[in-house]
Order: C-alpha cells, then structure tokens, then sequence
C-alpha cells in the first residue's frame, strides 16, 4: 500500500478505537504504549478471523453438490476425460459423478443432472437441449475378415458376407434396423447388446458390425466397408434438468463442455474423411 493510504486507515482505526496508536513525527510513525499493550490481542483477533474464513471455504466446498452426467459408456473417453481435466483446471472445487450406462435415464425425476444422449430427436421439451454433432455410423470390418472374405463396396453386395448385429440396444443412427432389413437371418453370426461388445466382436474378425465413424477413426485399424447409409443418422444433444442448471457451476460447464466436445468431434471427422 501506498503511506497515504497508510495513514488513512491508521486515522480511520485510531478515530474508531478512540486510542492514539501512532506518534507523528518527521522521522515517521512510532507505536504508543497502548498500540504495544493491544498487538498480542490484535494478533489473536486476526488468527480467528482468518480461521474463520478457512472454515466458510470448507464449508462451501462440503456444501457443493458433484454434477452428475449419464452416458453410454463409448463416451466416457480419453478425449471426455481431457476435458473434465481442464474444466477442474479452472474449478478445482467442482466434483462429479459419472453414471456410464445406455439407459435412458429419467433426468426431470432427478436420476442425473446432466446426459450426452445420442438420439434423431428430443421429445422432452422441459430439458435445457443442445445439439452437439451429428452422429453416423457404417460398417465395418477388421483386416483379417477382409483377407479373409472381402468388403462388401454397396448395399447390393451384402450376400455372402457374415455380420454382427444389435440385439436389446437399438442402434440409435437406424445402421441396425437399415441392415436387418437388407440380409438374411443366416447372415448374422452375433448378437450384441452394447457399442463395446459390437467393437469388440469386429475386431475379432468373426464379421462385419456396425461401428460409429468417430470410433472406428479413433481405433484407426477398421476398414470401412460403405460410407454411412442415407438416412440413418442421429444426433448428440448435451441435456441438462433446469433445476441443476440453476446451479452456477452447471452452467459453466455446459458453457465449457460443448464447444470443447463439437471440437474434438470436428477434429476426428477431418481426420475419417481425410484418410478416407
């Protein structure tokens, strides 16, 4: 501080106590012997009040509730978790909880705060909704298979081939229903339930299943059968319940999250269409 402002609020602290606590002279200020007598006092008042605030902290931290986000496990990434790092750069005191599953969770009942769900449309217009990419998805197979059997190059080049399909989750893009609809039942050599058991049995090579493009860019040894049939694509949305979005650390994280995520999307889609 500045010696005027100094002096200022000894002035203000003297005229408030009503004790001089300072000698004026040309060679400064010199504490009187009742500035002496109260300085233990003055110390322990000051260690309270900044004790006192430590705990206020604590207790704001204790009282912030974690944001809970939903979503299909193929989401809960490195690029996700890069992310959720930066975000707690700048709000180390934010917490979360994530809830991996491909449930639709009932967000307005309170089951979550936050979901990135994969869908053609949203119908529950009470959500706070933003679309973050479109999303697509084709077939594709692993090199053995292709060495093996060949790629199908159209959707009239399917007969000969063995696939893997979608069983209790429907493929949220339309690929699933699109392929049912294009081979026969003796075609299909597995079932899955979920996109991990899908990559999974791809890369295998026991047949051709349906992969998201950003997935199969990202794993970087499938081998595109077709590009992505018309028609079947979705969309990400980022949903948020209104009531959490009320909370202010909600808020900047949709803020932060979205174009961090629509980046990272645009960055892979570069990336298929360049190798491509």
């Amino acid at each position: 501080m500045s010696q005027p402002t100094v002096a200022r609020r000894i002035d203000a602290l003297e005229h408030a106590l009503r004790v001089t606590l300072f000698d004026r002279d040309t060679r400064g200020f010199h504490p009187t012997k009742e500035a002496l007598r109260l300085t233990t006092t003055a110390e322990k008042v000051e260690a309270s009040i900044n004790a006192f605030t430590e705990e206020v902290e604590i207790a704001l931290r204790a009282s912030l509730l974690p944001i809970r986000i939903t979503m299909p496990r193929t989401n809960f990434s490195s690029n996700f978790a890069a992310i959720i790092s930066d975000f707690r750069a700048l709000h180390p005191n934010v917490h979360f909880e994530f809830i991996s599953t491909y449930d639709i969770l009932d967000l307005m009942a309170g089951e979550a705060d936050v979901a990135v769900r994969i869908a053609r449309q949203i119908d529950d217009d009470r959500l706070i909704c933003r679309k973050l990419t479109t999303v697509t998805s084709s077939l594709y197979a692993s090199q053995g298979y292709a060495d093996r059997n060949g790629l199908p190059t159209s959707e009239t080049d399917l007969k000969g081939h063995s696939f893997v399909v979608y069983d209790r989750f429907a493929s949220s893009t339309g690929v699933n229903e699109w392929l049912m609809e294009r081979i026969d039942k003796s075609q299909i050599v597995s079932r899955c339930s979920e996109a991990e058991a899908m990559h999974a049995a791809v890369k295998s090579g026991i047949g051709i299943g349906i992969i998201n493009t950003s997935i199969a860019t990202d794993d970087g040894t499938l081998l595109q059968c077709i590009p992505p049939p018309e028609g079947t694509s979705a969309s990400s949305w980022l949903l948020i319940n209104p009531e959490a979005y009320r909370r202010p650390e909600v808020k900047a994280f949709s803020a932060f999250f979205a174009p961090r995520f629509q980046a990272i999307f645009k960055k892979l889609k570069a990336t298929s269409v360049g190798s491509a």
